[in-house]
């Protein structure tokens, strides 16, 4: 999608953060900008940072668990731009610990976030895409999570597997009518994820410590920690080239060879099982 200028962006978790930064680099490559966010008081501060630009930016409040939410949102964004282009699914939280201990609201609340409201953003923006015919791009935050497992992010790292699992086969599928997908999966970026708790419902246990700092850093990789706005202009490259995987932080190469190696070796270790039982 070369021409930007004019087309119609949705992101979710779009109030801050990495969605703040997209919507930043989108707005100013001329795109109109529907921005999604479950928190009010966040959607007002984004809104009055666009207020003195010429931007055409509107900040909607939706839940991305939520479907009636999102088709609200959706029936909004089109009352005020017509069309939708490109969907940014990229609201996201995050909680750390041993897998042994999360618990049931643990595993719903990650999920419903994390994998449901990609669902959710895909299930509601689809059609219009398709119908208007002039081709789309659909991006989905992951995470380097998503690409190797780490000690204590096993449901968020469930999480992320399942949208990069879910990012390769709408490449496949959508590709025939012109739609483009990117993965987004940035290792540690300066955020509010590290806090994400602060938002988590009643139902899924209620706001608590926050995420991350409960259980610390569980990478022993020496990081680079970028600012968002780079991510946003990432974002914005991928789109107009079509570059499908968005793989931010070099220093995560390493583990994730390691895991596509020990793939390759499994499936030479059992072609020589299969011949040695003749099975």
């Amino acid at each position: 999608m070369k021409n930007m200028a004019g087309k119609v962006a949705f992101i979710t978790g779009g109030a801050s953060g990495l969605g703040l930064a997209m919507a930043r680099s989108l707005s100013s490559a001329g795109m109109k900008v529907a921005i999604a966010d479950i928190e009010q008081d966040a959607l007002d501060a984004a809104a009055a940072s666009f207020s003195e630009s010429n931007s055409d930016v509107i900040a909607i409040r939706a839940d991305v668990t939520d479907r009636d939410s999102m088709a609200e949102a959706r029936d909004k964004t089109l009352s005020a731009f017509g069309k939708v282009h490109v969907v940014c699914n990229n609201a996201g939280v995050a909680l750390s610990g041993n897998i042994a201990d999360m618990t049931f609201k643990d595993w719903d609340w990650v999920m419903k976030v994390n994998l449901d409201g990609v669902i959710n953003g895909l299930v509601t923006f689809i059609g219009d895409i398709k119908a208007h015919g002039e081709g789309g791009h659909f991006v989905n935050t992951s995470s380097i999570a998503g690409q190797y497992g780490m000690p204590n992010l096993g449901i968020y790292s469930a999480s992320k597997f399942a949208v990069v699992g879910l990012s390769e086969t709408m490449r496949i599928d959508l590709a025939r009518d012109d739609i483009g997908v990117s993965v987004l999966c940035p290792g540690v970026v300066e955020t509010g994820i590290g806090v994400s708790e602060r938002n988590r419902p009643d139902e899924y246990g209620g706001a608590a410590v926050p995420a991350m700092a409960a259980g610390g850093d569980p990478s022993p990789i020496e990081m680079d920690v970028m600012q968002p706005a780079a991510i946003g202009d990432i974002v914005l490259h991928a789109i107009q080239n079509d570059v499908f995987y968005i793989l931010t932080h070099r220093e995560f190469m390493p583990p994730v060879t390691s895991r596509s190696n020990e793939i390759a070796e499994a499936f030479q270790y059992w072609d020589t099982y299969r011949k040695t039982h003749s099975v």
